[in-house]
């Protein structure tokens, strides 16, 4: 027998990171008008749009641990427009490259095209970052950036509305201040998801609603058993790649000339080739090397 309703018992897990791409994947993927909530927070400067459709929502768990998986969210508006949603962590070397690449495949897969350009629509990259990507002191008051194709002495002439990529440098966007009452609450969500009393506060309902997604994945052990699978399979990525850098520099060291050091980085990503743990392009990325050698250097072996 009780004396009185009994006094609910605070949760006995931590939250796991929305940042953490498997958990991003999960909350944007089951629920897109959260994830059309956030491009149009991001994208505030173009027409709002009303619905997305995921092209590849499909997400098998046991393939977490394999560091060569890429979560990343690609989306159709109601325009037809095309959208590469992801969060990165971490900083690669060659990023620029990277997401570019990853637009133009985009583009250049739609169908139809090779037949008739007047198919083809807008590709759109939006890349949350929770590090400074442009860190140079002349950059320190900017976090949202967007870039297209635009002519150098006259950035007011655009070439066409075919690519664009959007960045938010996260942390420097929380520091910095100043955005969109939307824009800013989901930055907050995803800088201080930790603190309870400034997660009440925020009133924009899409972010409160990707609140209690959190808190619900955060409460599914098998939820958290793969969001810390996922974490772990990246550290040792970053572990590998480390190592990788400097085996190549202790050879390259030891051989003393410049065709030793060469002969040093293309043995180190023989190496990594064997070890089967990493794609070609995270070998070129660790090694210096570009990408067409890399994929010579697997041809041969």
């Amino acid at each position: 027998m009780t004396n009185g309703p009994e006094k609910a018992s605070q949760p006995d897990f931590e939250l796991l990171d929305p940042k953490n791409d498997y958990v991003f994947f999960r909350i944007f993927s089951e629920e897109p008008e959260l994830l059309v909530d956030l491009i149009n927070a991001v994208r505030s400067h173009e027409p709002p749009i009303i619905e997305v459709s995921l092209l590849d929502a499909r997400l098998n768990p046991e393939h977490l641990s394999g560091k060569r998986l890429i979560l990343d969210l690609k989306a159709i508006d109601e325009q037809g427009q095309r959208y590469n949603i992801e969060m990165q962590v971490r900083r690669f070397p060659v990023w620029s490259a990277r997401g570019t690449l990853y637009l133009a495949r985009m583009l250049s897969e739609q169908p139809g095209v090779g037949d008739d350009y007047r198919k083809l629509k807008p590709v759109i990259g939006i890349h949350l970052l929770d590090f400074a990507l442009f860190d140079q002191p002349e950059h320190a008051d900017q976090a949202l950036w967007c870039f297209e194709l635009r002519d150098r002495t006259r950035p007011d002439v655009r070439l066409g509305r075919e690519l664009q990529l959007n960045m938010v440098e996260l942390r420097k966007a929380d520091r910095l201040g100043h955005l969109p009452e939307r824009l800013s609450a989901w930055i907050t969500y995803f800088e201080h998801w930790q603190e309870e009393t400034l997660m009440s506060s925020l009133s924009h309902p899409p972010v409160q609603k990707a609140i209690g997604k959190l808190r619900a994945m955060s409460a599914d052990e098998e939820e958290r058993y793969w969001a810390e699978a996922r974490e772990k399979a990246l550290r040792d990525e970053v572990t590998l790649l480390a190592m990788a850098r400097e085996e190549g520099m202790e050879e390259g060291r030891e051989e003393g000339r410049e065709e030793g050091r060469e002969e040093a980085t293309r043995k180190t990503a023989r190496n990594l080739i064997q070890l089967g743990a990493l794609s070609d392009a995270q070998i070129a990325q660790a090694t210096g090397l570009t990408l067409a050698q890399v994929e010579a250097l697997r041809a041969s072996d």
